[in-house]
């Protein structure tokens, strides 16, 4: 079992102790989301450390977008909740990259790819994908790299 499952399973039992909704309540989503994970496919395993970041990672934008949708539909109360829920989430994944730390790991990867042109976008996303890994939304670094290719 992962080490990121464990320590999900320990705060819920904290959160229950505490009688924390929010964050009990948000940890059993991600815990069944992960579940869900395992068992995809033709045959249960056990998801590697990556692979459960990257549940984890999913299911905080999900938090994001839907906190979003409810901010434009004028439902501020969900929208607050969702935020919430994307802050409970937050604490298990590893710091964001900052836009310097990302412009710096692009233009790496831009010269290690040899990349010149918008053309060259899929080989420097395939360098940088798991350089990046939880640590920056894939739509931020595919846009970053578009700015530095079209220049």
């Amino acid at each position: 079992m992962g080490e990121l499952k464990d320590r999900l399973r320990a705060d819920l039992t904290e959160g229950m102790r505490a009688r924390d909704e929010l964050r009990t309540g948000t940890i059993r989503m991600a815990l069944t989301a992960l579940t869900t994970a395992e068992v995809a496919g033709t045959t249960a395993r056990e998801l590697t450390d990556t692979e459960e970041l990257a549940v984890i990672t999913r299911e905080s934008r999900k938090r994001r977008e839907a906190a979003d949708a409810f901010r434009e539909g004028g439902r501020a109360d969900r929208a607050e909740r969702e935020d919430a829920e994307a802050g409970v989430l937050a604490g298990y994944l590893p710091p964001q990259l900052d836009d310097t730390e990302l412009a710096r790991l692009v233009d790496a990867a831009v010269s290690e790819a040899g990349a010149s042109s918008p053309r060259d976008m899929g080989r420097v996303m395939q360098l940088l994908t798991p350089r990046v890994a939880g640590q920056a939304e894939g739509r931020r670094v595919a846009d970053a790299v578009k700015a530095r290719l079209s220049v």
